[in-house]
This record gives C-alpha cells, sequence and structure tokens, in this order.
C-alpha cells in the first residue's frame, strides 16, 4: 500500500425502504478534518486523470456505477516511491479511500452506467488559487494505462 493511503470497508444498510451507508465520521480513524463536500461524475469508459494536491487529502468513494481508482506515489522521499494502487469502488464493494497528499490519482468509470463519486478533501476548494496540479491521462511518465 502506498504511505498514507489508508483504506476504509464500508457497510451498506439495505431495508424495505432502500438502503442506507455511513461514509466518513469525525469518529473514524481514517479521519482527519472537514474541508467540504462534493460529487463528481464519469460517463460509462472515461478516465479522469492525472492529479495530486500539495495542501489537501482526498477522501473517494463510489455510490453510483463502478469506477476504478488509480494512485501514483511520484513523491521521491516516500519508502512506497513509483509504487501503483489500484481499487475498484461500487456499492457491491463500497470502500472509502483516504488519497494523501502528493500522490497522483485518477479513476475510470468502468460500469454501463455513470459513476457518481463522493468526496471529502480536507482543505476547502479555493476558486482563485486551485490546489490541483494536472499532467495528461495518458501522456506522461505514470506507468498506468488507462485504456485497460
Amino acid at each position: 500500500m502506498i504511505q498514507g493511503v489508508k483504506v476504509k470497508q464500508l457497510k451498506v444498510f439495505p431495508d424495505g425502504r432502500g438502503k442506507l451507508m455511513e461514509i466518513l465520521r469525525c469518529d473514524d480513524e481514517i479521519f482527519q478534518k472537514f474541508g467540504q463536500v462534493y460529487f463528481t461524475t464519469a460517463y460509462p469508459g472515461v478516465a479522469k486523470a492525472w492529479h495530486y494536491h500539495k495542501k489537501q487529502d482526498d477522501h473517494f468513494c463510489c455510490i453510483k456505477g463502478k469506477m476504478r481508482l488509480a494512485l501514483y506515489d511520484a513523491r521521491k522521499t516516500s519508502k512506497t516511491y513509483r509504487k501503483i494502487n489500484e481499487f475498484e469502488l461500487s456499492l457491491e464493494n463500497p470502500l472509502l479511500v483516504r488519497i494523501p497528499k502528493k500522490v497522483y490519482h485518477g479513476f475510470k468509470c468502468i460500469s454501463d452506467e455513470e459513476a457518481v463519486v463522493i468526496n471529502v478533501p480536507t482543505v476547502a476548494y479555493n476558486r482563485d488559487n486551485p490546489d490541483e496540479y494536472r499532467i495528461d491521462a495518458f501522456d506522461n511518465d505514470i506507468p498506468y494505462d488507462w485504456r485497460k
């Protein structure tokens, strides 16, 4: 596992009315601090990659469809430098993944329906000075192929 990455197995509680799933609680070991909550989506077969943050950690959970989340450790001082982690997230495999600062990440919708991802970053988005550092999904030095 990449240094600083944490994974929390989630539980979905269905009943005759629908489903409930707790994602992140302030008393969880994985919790650090609250910045904001937002959702993002990807259409079937679409990869949204690569980027990292210098100030925030992300907490990803897929609540609809299925996504493949990939992480790449480009931190030269990390014990897991150049390591890749890959996770499949969905309601059938409910996970919360904490992505530490300076770790590249992206995801691809691998279901036939649009994938919906909730993120709980530790810092609120700054529209005037975004903490986002992007590279092209396919033209880069990361040894990962989003076409698979």
